[in-house]
């Protein structure tokens, strides 16, 4: 049922709806200054939702920063990639389609090839709601078979479908490799954040390691600050179901 409640409460809340809905209010408005009204609130939240210097100030405050390698231990155990970054629902299915967030692969892919790591944990099983699709787990494992990781070196966990489940059924897996102490938990800058909160609930101690950044540097020049973007709406979007995900987890006891 949370799931699914989720599901609804991401759609409620993404600022394309509430644009809409301004729209069709204006629409079915019959007094002519309750329908400016409307029209003035949808240009309002449209040059908002719009603005790159606004979302991007946002995103800058929410996700967490860089780590540098030198700062990760010389030899973690594994490094836990979450997924949420492939399209599981494109055919045909025999390959995989990376979309935003495809630094989290890459990522635990370089820690691995560098050394820093000695396994890569993927987890994620699928999100669809009505209907059980393929895991990104298995077309991330794959992938890092084809970069050159072996198999004895990747651990798939393809049964969880959100955060609190990816940290549940990673420890629950763990219990199967003792001696699998040192974590590195790589997913994207802006979920970071939750991940790391879900995860130490359950016990483990895993070191964040963001990827998958959305913002970019600050930037002075008149584009920045007075251009709209819609892409800026689009990260907006990100951001406004992550916080509301951080603060639901939050309530629910989760983080």
């Amino acid at each position: 049922m949370f799931f699914i409640l989720s599901k609804l409460l991401d759609l409620v809340l993404l600022p394309t709806v509430w644009l809409l809905v301004l729209l069709l209010g204006a629409l079915v408005a019959r007094q002519p200054r309750r329908k400016r009204q409307w029209l003035v609130a949808a240009v309002a939240l449209a040059l908002l939702a719009t603005n790159p210097a606004l979302t991007n100030e946002a995103l800058l405050a929410w996700e967490l920063p860089p780590v540098p390698l030198a700062a990760l231990p010389a030899h973690a155990d594994a490094a836990v990639l979450l997924t949420g970054i492939t399209q599981v629902d494109k055919s045909p299915h025999d390959r995989a389609y990376l979309g935003n967030g495809a630094d989290r692969f890459t990522n635990a892919l370089w820690l691995y090839r560098a050394r820093r790591v000695r396994r890569i944990i993927v987890s994620g099983g699928s999100g669809a709601v009505l209907a059980k699709a393929h895991t990104e787990a298995s077309d991330l494992a794959t992938l890092l078979r084809l970069a050159g990781v072996p198999n004895s070196a990747i651990i798939v966990e393809d049964s969880s479908r959100n955060t609190r489940e990816n940290a549940l059924y990673t420890k629950r897996l763990l219990s199967r490799y003792p001696g699998t102490d040192t974590l590195i938990l790589v997913t994207s800058a802006f979920h970071e954040r939750r991940a790391l909160g879900c995860f130490r609930k359950v016990g483990l101690q895993p070191i964040a390691f963001p990827a998958g950044y959305r913002s970019t540097d600050r930037s002075w020049s008149p584009g920045y600050w007075l251009v709209p973007n819609p892409g800026a709406m689009e990260n907006l979007s990100l951001l406004v179901h992550e916080v509301t995900g951080w603060l639901t987890y939050k309530v629910m006891g989760y983080l």
